[in-house]
């Protein structure tokens, strides 16, 4: 740590980590430089380190040791090369893959590194390479720079001191978010930014994009200061870009890989699907059986040597055993039966994903012309879980409904407006109450006018638009202004111009308590220019702004306002204000700014200090705002419902608000309504009991599927604390739950209740605040929203609307499953069927471990002859889209599984042993009187095996299409050339079999 500048101390608290001092290249070296490197190897680790990832997968590790023991001249029946060769090819092509991956990163990272960025050095400014800046630099932009590093905002062209900046690279947000100078920095002129002297004391790096607690102090002679509280809106985050500003700049805070971009990349833990797991089981169960036949026929094999073998001269066992010997047999046996596990299965199964993986993102059928946006699939490794999807829980704003926000209805100091023509800004009494100055509409109106971060936008022809953090504060700005109550400007002081009725009107907002989800409301202080007076405004949901009323208001008439809109499907937001004595307001600012500039739990101590303010407010009136239901959504989720999949929706909205689009969204049906379970109760003993009383009545319903739960954040809190077991029961029980006033923590909870269940759960959400739930559930899916594309950047499944969640399920889903399930099995059956043909030649052969195969045929079997026609299954379709839409009941049957069980793997395993019996029995049978060598029996009976895959997967088709018949028949033909070539090499074992037997008809009637 550098020490202080021009003898200025600077102390710290003990949670301090990072000091940054500003323009000071004597420390430089304090932290790295901003260099960004996303590579995983070197030229140097490349080889170890991906060797060690790859042999972290046990079969990996298995079939390593199987090929180590082939190197074993006494146990080895054939080459080496038979496995060797294959794990070989499937290293070398994951190894590859890796490396291309890993190169086409090194040209991102140079790229990025290599860019020229004007920074400020003694005062001059000058161009540096990316990789250059260090941290205490200033960095200056000019407009549609790409931010280079983390950097806290001193300095824009803009005279209100604001800077506009795309976050979209970053959280996906489209809209452009606003940031502005620290107050300490609003007088600087572009000269001084360029030699200020400071210190910014901020947390260590961290992946928090929405948070940042620091503080940053001048020195002189430009300025000396207190303390002066930084947040994320005085930031300039990597990997963003400056828009609409001419230039701005800023001191380095975090650079490289330590920016909060840079801190947020990772690789997220891999999610193994419902099969995946099902074949892990399977391979473990092979493996045990594989041990078990080892054990029993290396016993076997030891036995009749002992008794039979050592008395057959020509056999030349050596009249001396080495210690070894009693393991020779068994060991052969166990490199025979190794190609039980196949060793392609993983490469197959992974290239079978990753088609799956771009049919839905070239479907045309899912392609969404209003946003110009496509489905994509961000995780090619779990599609067929898509087909067995139990659980679906989906967030209501944005995704159920459009989010575009349109103020409708609105009650002011008890008279309701809009009522009657269902639009409040048409009501005759509301625009004859504001040309009449009425004071309780001019107030309602100026809270819905200023409470709010909103930017107002002077465009060259005098219009105003505004730019928003959220669509409710759009709508309300909006609307205030078609009342003739317009937000004109805001400038860097704080100074707010409001211009009503002709006439305008100043405020300095002083203060912003922002909103959270766990305060619900959000405040402003403000000081009226021409009184003097101070004051609260406030908004926010109605049960965190009615406890906090004045006493003795009359808040029933709001309530059942509420009531009301939330029964039409609106959301609601209380609006108030209260006079502050400016002593107190004095008294409170101090509070307020210790606890802004704390950096230890300071989110915690600021809500603390808010809410001490937030007291005696006098309620103005309620907004009632619509959010209509997206095109589709009740089709689909009566869809949805009728394939099995139970539908849950978490809400932030009030209750009565989410029941009455449940109904419109046909989640509950008008008949269900009256059968709501509400979980609920003043009291926690009141809320248990009725979770009690939920539970009984669930369990002695006749017809569960017309009964739904319905419950809020509270109650949801108390029950995880105390009752978690009996909730448990009561939500795999329940079809349908409408869950409101959820915050992001409790939605990812109720995911993980049914997670931990053992169901399979899909989250479906549009926005920030439903990342958590998304990425807890087996199946994250995003909406490429009206509020960004952060859920559908952390989701697996991104999609333009709700509605194509139906075709996402039904049609890609059920074919991946049904695909993935035929694939895993004939895998096992292809390897099963020639090593039970190994085994049953081995009573043929004095049980000593002998192959009937010869090392390529082994080699290529399983690598070349058997994976290209199980590969045309990807293009399988058991019945038509139209119908899967049409019957949406046929889900049922791969949600249970009934494709990929212990039962279906039983039959293939049933399958290949009768295969290898009638393979094997018609080979030996067939050329039992002709003069045959080892080679040719071999050669009949791979041709037999390569008949019966061909003809196992053309019966096993459903459907044909010119690729899977060219795969199918071309890989016949392929077989045969192949063999005829290698029968032509002189060198080779297998030296003119084939030609021979092709000349034969006892071959072509034995393959008949």
């Amino acid at each position: 740590m550098c020490s202080a500048l021009n003898g200025t101390e600077v102390t710290s608290s003990s949670k301090m980590q990072r000091f940054v001092y500003i323009n000071d290249e004597s420390c430089r070296d304090s932290y790295r430089d901003n260099r960004v490197s996303n590579t995983k190897y070197t030229l140097w680790n490349f080889l170890p380190k991906n060797l060690l990832e790859q042999f972290r997968r046990f079969m990996n590790q298995y079939f390593l040791l199987i090929a180590c023991l082939q190197l074993w001249p006494t146990i080895t029946p054939v080459s080496p090369a038979t496995t060797w060769g294959p794990l070989a090819i499937i290293f070398i092509v994951s190894a590859s893959k890796e490396a291309w991956d890993d190169y086409n990163r090194y040209l991102s990272d140079k790229k990025v590194n290599e860019r020229r960025i004007w920074v400020v050095k003694d005062g001059i400014r000058r161009q540096i390479k990316a990789r250059g800046i260090h941290v205490g630099n200033i960095v200056w932009l000019h407009e549609n720079d790409e931010i280079p590093c983390d950097l806290v905002l001193i300095g824009t062209s803009d005279p209100q001191g604001i800077c506009y900046v795309e976050t979209a690279a970053l959280d996906g947000e489209t809209d452009l978010k606003t940031r502005i100078i620290p107050s300490i920095c609003a007088d600087l002129s572009s000269e001084q930014l360029g030699k200020i002297k400071g210190v910014v004391e901020c947390p260590n790096p961290d992946n928090d994009i929405r948070r940042f607690d620091a503080n940053m102090r001048l020195f002189p002679p430009i300025i000396d200061n207190e303390k002066c509280p930084l947040t994320i809106n005085n930031t300039l985050l990597q990997s963003c870009y400056l828009r609409y500003t001419e230039w701005a700049c800023g001191v380095a805070i975090y650079t490289g890989n330590e920016t909060k971009s840079g801190m947020s990349r990772g690789t997220a833990e891999p999610k193994l699907t419902a099969a995946d797991s099902m074949i892990d089981k399977l391979t473990v169960a092979i493996f045990i059986f594989q041990i078990a036949v080892v054990l029993l026929l290396g016993l076997a094999g030891n036995i009749w040597m002992d008794s039979h073998g050592r008395k057959l001269w020509y056999l030349m066992y050596p009249a001396e055993r080495p210690w070894y010997d009693f393991l020779v047999i068994p060991l052969r046996f166990e490199l025979l039966c190794s190609i039980m596990i196949p060793i392609s299965i993983k490469v197959t199964l992974d290239l079978a994903k990753g088609v799956y993986a771009k049919f839905i993102d070239c479907d045309d059928q899912m392609f969404d012309p209003e946003t110009n946006t496509p489905a994509h699939s961000a995780n090619t490794a779990i599609s067929e879980d898509l087909g067995q999807v139990e659980y679906i829980l989906s967030d209501k704003t944005g995704t159920l409904t459009e989010n575009r926000m349109i103020f409708r209805r609105c009650c002011i100091s008890g008279v309701l407006y809009g009522d009657k023509t269902g639009d409040a800004l048409k009501d005759a009494r509301l625009l004859n109450a504001v040309s009449s100055n009425d004071p309780d509409v001019v107030k309602f109106l100026m809270v819905m006018a200023l409470c709010n971060t909103v930017v107002p936008i002077k465009s060259n022809d005098g219009t105003i638009s505004y730019k928003a953090q959220s669509q409710d504060e759009e709508a309300l700005v909006n609307a205030a202004s078609n009342l003739n109550m317009l937000l004109t400007s805001k400038d860097s002081s704080g100074i707010a111009e409001i211009c009503f009725n002709g006439s305008k009107f100043y405020y300095e907002v002083l203060d912003v308590l922002e909103f959270t989800s766990d305060r619900k409301r959000m405040s402003i202080v403000i000081k009226e220019a021409k009184s003097g007076r101070f004051l609260l405004l406030t908004k926010g949901a109605d049960e965190a702004i009615s406890p906090r009323s004045c006493p003795g208001q009359q808040t029933k008439t709001y309530l059942e306002a509420v009531e009301m809109y939330s029964h039409f499907g609106l959301r609601t937001l209380c609006l108030g204000c209260r006079d502050l004595e400016e002593d107190e307001y004095k008294e409170w600012s101090k509070k307020f700014q210790d606890a802004s500039c704390s950096l230890d739990n300071r989110e915690h101590k600021i809500a603390e200090v808010c809410n001490s303010l937030e007291q005696g407010i006098h309620i103005l009136g309620i907004t009632a705002i619509e959010d209509r239901l997206q095109d589709g959504v009740p089709e689909t989720i009566k869809l949805l419902r009728k394939a099995g999949i139970n539908v849950w929706m978490l809400t932030g909205d009030k209750q009565t608000t989410a029941i009455q689009i449940g109904l419109l969204c046909n989640l509950i049906t008008p008949e269900s309504k009256g059968q709501l379970l509400s979980i609920n109760g003043k009291t926690e003993d009141d809320i248990l009991q009725s979770l009690e009383r939920a539970l009984t009545i669930m369990k002695t319903a006749l017809e569960r599927k017309d009964l739904a739960f319905v419950l809020d954040g509270w109650a949801l809190e108390i029950i995880l604390k105390r009752s978690l077991e009996s909730f448990t029961k009561l939500a795999m029980m329940s079809r349908t739950a409408i869950c409101c006033r959820m915050t992001p923590l409790q939605k990812a909870q109720l995911v993980g209740i049914l997670k931990s269940s053992g169901s399979l759960t899909l989250a479906i959400g549009d926005g920030g605040n439903d990342v958590r739930m998304i990425q807890e559930a087996n199946i994250g899916v995003g909406i490429s929203g009206r509020e960004g594309l952060q859920a559908a950047r952390a989701a697996d499944y991104s999609i333009g609307k709700f509605k194509f969640l139906r075709r996402l399920i039904l049609v890609h889903g059920r074919y991946s499953y049904n695909r993935t399930a035929f694939i895993s099995q004939y895998s096992f059956y292809k390897s099963l069927l020639i090593c039970f043909i190994q085994i049953l030649f081995s009573f043929s052969s004095g049980l000593s471990g002998t192959s009937i195969f010869n090392s390529i045929s082994l080699m290529a079997y399983n690598v070349f002859y058997t994976s290209l026609p199980v590969m045309t299954i990807i293009f399988d379709k058991d019945i038509s889209e139209t119908t899967v839409l049409r019957y949406p009941q046929i889900l049922l049957y791969s949600q249970a599984g009934r494709l990929l069980n212990r039962s279906t793997f039983a039959e293939w395993f049933g399958r290949s042993l009768y295969h290898a019996f009638v393979v094997f029995l018609i080979t030996i049978n067939a050329y039992a009187d002709e003069k045959s060598d080892m080679e040719e029996l071999s050669m009949v009976a791979l041709s037999g095996c390569i008949w019966l895959q061909a003809f196992v997967v053309t019966l096993d088709t459903n459907s044909f299409t010119c690729p899977q018949i060219t795969l199918i028949w071309g890989n016949f033909v392929a077989f045969y050339m192949i063999n005829l070539i290698l029968s032509a090499v002189p060198t080779l074992q297998m030296h003119t079999v084939m030609w021979h037997l092709c000349n034969q008809p006892s071959y072509w009637i034995t393959m008949a």
